[in-house]
């Protein structure tokens, strides 16, 4: 029997629901449970996929190729799960199911309504996934919020239909005035009213705060939203994100959870792998410093790459520092002063001209001084440009993305020239690629063929392929199908490398990123 954990919170946004949902995934899994984390976005677009980056952070991919929202990441880093479309679901994404039914003549004419036809629909995607243990669904945005009504309203139905097969985890803030130096819990009262307010009570407390709360706190929060002490839980500032499985564990979140579905609690697992993770990011003392270049001069616009970079170093027993390098202020008086401080560069994918120039010094820089270099999807298409210009002579080499010209070294790829539509229309999700035997890439990934996830519309132009090669940079990963250029190399040099595809959405905690773990290696040298 399937059991149901919904997961919201109050007061304001950017909580870490996210974290947290992946955390109690983590903990149930360690318990021998399986489990899937399910993300509903209020929002109206179908997906993330057109949003712009300083809004929304990074879009991420899943296998199946779904455009999803940045928290998945945290899902599939922590728990190891594979995502796919089912663990997505967007306002726009459930209108548009319910709207095309109704065209299609499925509802007979009756008049579509929110309740019961969207919830309806929003429910037939929370029990959907029924061959899991748990069933985790974080519910995006905040309680009060006019887009989450009706999300709300079929978790309020849920609840009643399931019994003690679901719980409510509710994730709020408890503020600390400096002046007053005082922690508030009114905002909590309040954000726990407005979803009681909503037909839910929520089952658990998570309290979200930068200072540590007292049991005199907790059972006053706990007599005012008519919640058990013990599901009564804090989540203070850590100094990882990967400490607060560890930290909820300790204060019995899981156990508690487990009681109010009527699940025998047993024995609390001990989480070794996780731990022995967390010994060695707490051991590592050298700083690596690995220079970011991109145009997104935000924390989330990157996020998956920041993780797996730091992933990377934990197990090469260092501590990454990442040193973010806006493109656009890259210039070739000023590129030496740039990357003066970093060992290494990765250069990151994106879409558009603006800083693609600075991109392609940044690289030349690195090939000319034999620094570490790492290009993702755009990044290595900025390679392959780079090495057209200088190496190959062809000074108005560029992408067909960027301009017109007769050296188009990067092309759309033949099936995307017809297509008009902007959203979830990219190559998109995972597709094999065969290693080049004897290639560097071969050598870091130990094996021969590889499966990796997509986002571009432009590729390699493999009219060019034999120039490449004869002038030292080699197309090493390809694609069995297709024939496209899936990673480029220069074999000459320490580590300059590119890959059309997106390793960062493969890196998890216990398992890091071959190709992230060898460049950090390369980096500390």
């Amino acid at each position: 029997m399937t059991r149901y954990i919904f997961v919201t919170g109050g007061v304001v946004s950017s909580l870490g629901k996210g974290i947290i949902s992946a955390s109690i995934g983590k903990l149930l899994q360690a318990r021998g449970y399986s489990i899937t984390i399910q993300k509903f976005d209020p929002y109206i677009n179908i997906d993330p996929g057109t949003l712009n980056p300083y809004e929304h952070g990074e879009c991420y991919v899943t296998v199946d190729g779904t455009e999803t929202d940045l928290d998945l990441g945290h899902y599939e880093r922590f728990t190891g799960i594979r995502t796919t479309q089912a663990n997505s679901v967007t306002t726009g994404k459930i209108y548009k199911a319910v709207i095309d039914k109704e065209r299609h003549g499925d509802y007979l004419g009756k008049t579509i309504q929110v309740v019961p036809h969207i919830t309806d629909e929003i429910k037939h995607r929370i029990m959907h996934n029924d061959e899991v243990d748990f069933v985790i669904s974080e519910i995006g945005g905040t309680i009060g919020d006019i887009e989450s009504a009706p999300f709300l309203e079929a978790i309020r139905q849920l609840k009643w239909e399931l019994g003690n097969r679901a719980v409510c985890v509710h994730l709020t803030f408890v503020p600390y005035l400096k002046a007053a130096d005082e922690l508030k819990t009114k905002p909590t009262q309040h954000s726990v009213k407005e979803l009681q307010s909503a037909g839910i009570q929520p089952d658990v407390l998570v309290l979200r705060t930068e200072k540590h709360l007292s049991d005199g706190i907790r059972q006053k929060v706990a007599a005012f939203c008519n919640v058990d002490l013990e599901c009564v839980v804090q989540s203070e500032d850590m100094p990882s994100i990967y400490e607060v499985p560890v930290s909820m564990q300790r204060q019995g979140l899981d156990a508690a959870i487990l009681r109010k579905l009527g699940v025998p609690v047993g024995e609390t697992p001990k989480m070794e792998s996780w731990h022995h993770f967390l010994e060695l990011q707490q051991s590592a003392e050298k700083v690596v410093r690995i220079g970011l270049v991109g145009k997104y001069d935000l924390q989330d616009a990157y996020k998956s790459i920041r993780e797996s970079l730091s992933l990377a170093g934990i197990y090469n027993h260092v501590k990454v520092k990442i040193e973010f390098i806006n493109s656009e202020n890259i210039t070739k008086e000023n590129v030496t002063e740039k990357l003066s401080e970093v060992t290494g560069i990765l250069v990151c994918p994106g879409f558009g001209q603006r800083g693609i120039e600075g991109k392609i010094i940044a690289l030349e820089y690195a090939r000319m001084h034999d620094m570490p270099a790492f290009g993702i999807c755009l990044g290595m298409q900025m390679m392959v440009i780079e090495f057209a210009r200088n190496v190959l002579g062809y000074k108005d080499a560029n992408s067909s993305e960027m301009a017109d010209t007769p050296h188009n070294v990067i092309d759309m790829m033949e099936d995307q020239k017809n297509i008009t539509n902007m959203g979830g229309t990219m190559r998109l999700g995972a597709y094999g690629c065969e290693l080049r035997k004897g290639s560097k890439v071969a050598e870091i990934y130990g094996e021969p063929k590889i499966s990796e996830r997509h986002r571009h519309r432009y590729e390699f132009n493999n009219n060019y392929k034999e120039e490449y090669e004869k002038n030292g940079m080699q197309c090493v990963g390809t694609n069995p199908e297709s024939g496209l250029v899936e990673i480029v190399e220069i074999p000459s040099l320490r580590w300059y490398i590119g890959t059309q595809f997106h390793p960062e959405y493969s890196s998890t905690v216990l398992h890091p990123h071959p190709l992230f773990v060898s460049f950090v290696k390369e980096c500390n040298k």
